[in-house]
C-alpha cells in the first residue's frame, strides 16, 4: 500500500468506481459553469460554460507529459514556486502573449510598463511606490496608490522577490495551469510598440499545455486572483509538480523508457460503457494509441481539441463474476480488453490461520467447494473476506456479519441451504409446535432456522474436517 500511495501522490495511479449514473461528462469531458476566467485582480461578472476534462483525460495528459524513467526528475527542493499570469485567459486577443513568451524563452508582466525597473534604486519597494504614483495616479483617481496596488506589488515581486532558479506556474484562469518555467535571468525592461508587457525575465520552459490542466493536480487549494504570488509549499503536491516540471524532454516513442500510468476502473460493468467511453472506445486499443502503427485521434465535442491516448496509460477494469450484469457487458468493450480470471487464493490466509487458531485456508476451500456444488464457480467467496483476522473473535465477526448474510443472499434467504453448507454449528434449528387445536396430522413439520448467538471452536472444526 505504501508504494500505491506514493504513485497516487505522483498522479500515476487513478481509481474510479463506475455506477449506473456515471457519465461521459465525468469520465471524458463536460461543460462546467465558471465565474469568469480573469487572471488579474478583479473577478469578471457572470459565468460561462467551460469544457472541463474528466478523469480519463486528466490522467492521459499526465501520462503524455511524463518524464522518461531514464531521465533524472527535476528537484524542487530549495526552490520557491510562484503562480503567474501571462495575459487574460478570457481574452483570445491576448493569446499571442503566451505564444511569444514560449517562443522567446521569457515571461512577461503586464504591470508598470511605463517604468524601467532595472535601475538600482528599484531594489527597494519605496522607490517603486513613488514612481507608480507619478506615472499612474491618473488611472486610479478614486484612490491612492499604495504598496498593495498592482502597480507596486507585482513589479516589486517580479524584479526582486523572484530569483533565478525559482519556478513559475503559468495559470489559465483560476482553475487551470498551462505552463511551467524555471527563471534563468534577472529583470529586463523591453519597451514594446503597444506600451504593454515591457517587463520580462528569461526562463527555461519545462512544460506546456495550451488548454491547461486542472490546478488541483498540483495545488488542491486552487489559484486566487493575482498576477504573481508565491504558492504555499505546504499546500503544493510537489511530487506531481516535479513530474510535470521534468517532462519537457519526454520521448513517448521510447516505449522502454516510459513510466507507466494506470487507471483502475472498479465495477466496470455497472456503467453504460457506450455512453461513458463515447468515441474514445476505439482509442483504447493498443494499435490505436499515440505512436502506434494505426494511431488514431478524435476531436472532443466540447473543447474541440484533437486527442489520443498514450501507450504508457494502462486501463484495468475489475468486475465481480457473481454480478448478473456481466452477461450484458458491452461487446465493443469485450474485444478491446484482455480478460484474466482472479479466483480466491486461500493460501493468502496462512498467516491468519496461525493467528486465529482456525484453519482458514481449509475453511475457505470447503466453503467454495460447497458453493460451487450448490450454485456455480462464479459465486465463490474471495479470500479478502477473511484477510486481517487476528483472533477467533475476528473470524466470528466476519462469519456473522459478512459471510452468512452473503450466503443468505445467494440462497434467497433460505437458511436451510445455508445450514446445509455451514453445518449446525452456525445455524440452529427449532421445531415449531402446532397451534389452534386443529388436526395437524399430515401437515409438513415446521422448522425455524436461526443464526447461533455464538460459534464455538467445534463448529469450525467440523466445517474444516
Amino acid at each position: 500500500m505504501q508504494r500505491y500511495r506514493e504513485l497516487s501522490a505522483l498522479g500515476r495511479i487513478a481509481f474510479v468506481t463506475f455506477h449506473e449514473s456515471y457519465s461521459y461528462e465525468e469520465f471524458i469531458e463536460g461543460l462546467r459553469p465558471q465565474q469568469g476566467l480573469s487572471d488579474g485582480d478583479a473577478a469578471q461578472a457572470g459565468f460561462s460554460l467551460q469544457a472541463e476534462p474528466g478523469l480519463l483525460l486528466r490522467i492521459a495528459k499526465r501520462a503524455m507529459s511524463v518524464v522518461r524513467s531514464d531521465v533524472a526528475p527535476l528537484s524542487l527542493a530549495e526552490r520557491r514556486i510562484f503562480k503567474m499570469s501571462i495575459g487574460e485567459a478570457a481574452n483570445p486577443e491576448e493569446d499571442y502573449l503566451l505564444e511569444e513568451s514560449l517562443a522567446g524563452g521569457y515571461v512577461l508582466l503586464g504591470w508598470g510598463n511605463q517604468i524601467d525597473f532595472s535601475r538600482p534604486e528599484f531594489a527597494e519597494r519605496d522607490p517603486i511606490l513613488k514612481a507608480a504614483r507619478e506615472h499612474y495616479a491618473q488611472y486610479v483617481p478614486d484612490r491612492e496608490i499604495s504598496n498593495q496596488s498592482g502597480y507596486v506589488k507585482y513589479p516589486y515581486a517580479f524584479r526582486n522577490r523572484v530569483r533565478e532558479g525559482d519556478i513559475l506556474v503559468i495559470s489559465r484562469g483560476n482553475s487551470r495551469f498551462r505552463a511551467i518555467a524555471e527563471v534563468k535571468g534577472p529583470y529586463e525592461y523591453q519597451p514594446r510598440d503597444t506600451d504593454e508587457y515591457a517587463n520580462r525575465r528569461k526562463v527555461r520552459w519545462l512544460w506546456q499545455d495550451r488548454e491547461g490542466v486542472p490546478v488541483e493536480e498540483i495545488y488542491p487549494r486552487g489559484f486566487s486572483m493575482g498576477s504573481l504570488y508565491e504558492l504555499a509549499r505546504s499546500d503544493l503536491n510537489l511530487a506531481a509538480l516535479e513530474q510535470y516540471a521534468g517532462a519537457g524532454h519526454a520521448n513517448l516513442s521510447a516505449a522502454s523508457a516510459e513510466q507507466p500510468f494506470v487507471l483502475v476502473i472498479d465495477e466496470i460493468n455497472r456503467a453504460n460503457i457506450s455512453r461513458v467511453f463515447g468515441e474514445l472506445i476505439t482509442l483504447i486499443e493498443s494499435d490505436k494509441r499515440l505512436g502506434a502503427r494505426e494511431e488514431r485521434k478524435v476531436t472532443l465535442p466540447y473543447s474541440k481539441i484533437e486527442f489520443g491516448l498514450p501507450s504508457n496509460l494502462h486501463i484495468v477494469g475489475t468486475m465481480n463474476t457473481a454480478d448478473r450484469s456481466i452477461a450484458l457487458l458491452d461487446t465493443a468493450l469485450r474485444r478491446r480488453f484482455e480478460f484474466r480470471e482472479l479466483m480466491p487464493r486461500s493460501d493468502r490466509l496462512a498467516d491468519a490461520s496461525e493467528e486465529t487458531g482456525i484453519d482458514l485456508v481449509r475453511l475457505l476451500d470447503v466453503l467454495n467447494d460447497r458453493i460451487e456444488y450448490l450454485l456455480d464457480r462464479d459465486h465463490q467467496i474471495g479470500h479478502a473476506y477473511l484477510i486481517g483476522c487476528d483472533s477467533k473473535a475476528d473470524v466470528d465477526e466476519r462469519m456473522r456479519n459478512r459471510i452468512i448474510p452473503l450466503l443468505q443472499e445467494y440462497f434467497y434467504e433460505d437458511l436451510a441451504k445455508v445450514r446445509r453448507l455451514l453445518g449446525e454449528g452456525f445455524i440452529e434449528t427449532t421445531k415449531l409446535d402446532p397451534f389452534g387445536g386443529g388436526d395437524d396430522e399430515g401437515e409438513q413439520e415446521r422448522i425455524r432456522y436461526r443464526v447461533r448467538a455464538s460459534f464455538d471452536q467445534e463448529a469450525y472444526d467440523k466445517l474444516t474436517a
